[in-house]
């Protein structure tokens, strides 16, 4: 079934049923605060360029973003990454479960977009400005089918809901601050009845209701068809046949006072939709029940499983001969080969770990494209840079980031940085916006001619990028993996 299908006979009934825009009693929980109604910062899209990156509040579901086999993926995930490519920035990404809170953090600044699979609404369409539409899809009620239904379909068939009405009095659970609650809101006035509507906990998300409902927990809940399809695919006892709702738009939204970003992603938006590209991440996500329910299976996905790569145990092994904890090992190996053992870049590193064969041959590998002993020699390795930082850098986290550049750009370069560092009055014992600043100087005639310099010119963009996004992925593997 089409995510832009209604039925004919319930569509009919829509239109035949007058609207009403007041509101039936339902029980809440507390909220999460003041809702900020205008904008509290002036950013727009030069701004954004000039800092060098997007700020995006998403939500972690199967569609929108989550990792995979170690690294991030999903429908909004794909496409913000190729937006801030076209824009030139990097992409700085905040998991946010509450729409009221995604609201509030984009209006105080903290956020430049909100990229959920967000629905348009009137009242939502007071507070941001929406881009153009992303696709359109139906609300429907996700219940279980009946224990025997394999057995006998027909039957099964008779025993759900199909008429709307018949949830009157019946308790329908959705997630916190959503437009589901507002549309069984109109529905409890269009069918002339009340619906026993229970918001979830504010850091609830509509997967985790779906999943209650498979499990017995609950018996109803409602959600956008296109989430709600994929996870029927997940869990074949779930029905999500019942639309109670008409097409809606769904779009990403930004600050009313942002006009220049919703130009860019619009235009951005349109490229991409006459080119195909959308096309093909839309149907990865929303149009193969298949592949989503492999991903949500598998033991290597943060929406179920615990694991980041088949090489975990290695790692784990590895790691806690370093004193790391493994998942900081797991992302660099990710940043470095992404889990393919027989990597090769263009200068001849090898596998796992990325090694030279003279480097790898002296700490302890023959064959670099053996995961266990690359590994073994790029943790040796490790230790080495470790014992030599440990003389200067004593606050063991903030030695990593030495060691971590020290493994990409070579450990003369980082002491260059640290001796201009020193030179300029800078803390050589800091790493972020002090050594780091240096190394990146280092492709300045200035700075890399100065005769404390001794391992010469350095493009060092690359080392300084490596270290961020190694911790940065180190605190999204802590957030999903135990």
């Amino acid at each position: 079934m089409s995510s832009h299908w209604i039925g004919k006979k319930t569509f009919v009934a829509f239109l035949l049923i007058g609207l009403s825009c007041e509101q039936a009693p339902v029980q809440s929980p507390q909220k999460s605060g003041r809702l900020i109604e205008e904008p509290q910062v002036e950013v727009d899209l030069e701004d954004i360029r000039n800092k060098g990156h997007l700020n995006a509040l998403v939500d972690n579901n199967s569609m929108s973003y989550f990792y995979y086999k170690g690294g991030p993926v999903g429908f909004e995930y794909e496409l913000l990454s190729r937006f801030c490519k076209h824009l030139g920035v990097d992409l700085k990404i905040t998991v946010i479960t509450s729409i009221e809170d995604a609201i509030n953090m984009l209006n105080n600044g903290t956020g430049d977009i909100i990229a959920f699979p967000l629905t348009v609404t009137s009242e939502r369409t007071r507070l941001v400005n929406f881009a153009e539409t992303l696709f359109t899809t139906n609300q429907v009620l996700v219940q279980r089918k009946p224990e025997n239904w394999q057995e006998n379909p027909f039957l099964a068939e008779k025993s759900l809901i199909r008429d709307p009405s018949e949830l009157i009095g019946q308790p329908v659970y959705v997630k916190y601050g959503s437009s589901f609650k507002e549309r069984l809101e109109h529905l409890s006035e269009e069918i002339g009845g009340e619906i026993n509507i229970i918001e979830d906990s504010a850091s609830s998300e509509t997967e985790s209701l779906i999943k209650q409902v498979a499990e017995g927990q609950i018996d109803y809940t409602v959600t956008d068809q296109t989430i709600a399809m994929v996870n029927a695919a997940y869990y074949p006892n779930l029905d999500v046949n019942t639309p109670v709702s008409l097409l809606q738009r769904i779009a990403w939204a930004v600050r009313k006072n942002s006009p220049e970003l919703l130009d860019a992603i619009n235009g951005w938006l349109s490229i991409v939709k006459r080119d195909g590209t959308f096309k093909v991440i839309y149907d990865r996500y929303f149009n193969s029940p298949r592949t989503s329910v492999k991903r949500k299976e598998s033991d290597f996905s943060s929406l179920g499983g615990n694991k980041i790569s088949v090489y975990d145990d290695l790692i784990k092994e590895k790691a806690e001969e370093l004193g790391w904890d493994w998942r900081l090992l797991a992302s660099m190996i990710y940043q470095e080969s992404t889990f393919i053992p027989n990597a090769e870049s263009w200068a001849g590193a090898r596998g796992l770990m990325q090694l030279m064969p003279s480097t790898g041959k002296y700490y302890g590998a023959q064959d670099l494209l053996d995961p266990t002993q690359n590994i073994l020699a790029g943790v040796n390795f490790l230790k080495f840079l470790d014992r030599q930082w440990s003389k200067t850098i004593s606050d063991p986290e903030e030695r990593i980031k030495f060691m971590l550049a020290s493994y990409n750009v070579g450990f003369s370069h980082v002491i260059d940085a640290r001796n201009l560092t020193r030179k300029y009055k800078g803390n050589p014992t800091q790493w972020e916006g002090e050594v780091e600043k240096y190394l990146l100087l280092k492709s300045d005639p200035k700075f890399y001619r100065d005769p404390i310099v001794k391992a010469g010119y350095c493009r060092c963009e690359e080392p300084v990028k490596y270290v961020k996004e190694i911790l940065e992925r180190y605190e999204e593997y802590k957030r999903y993996i135990n």
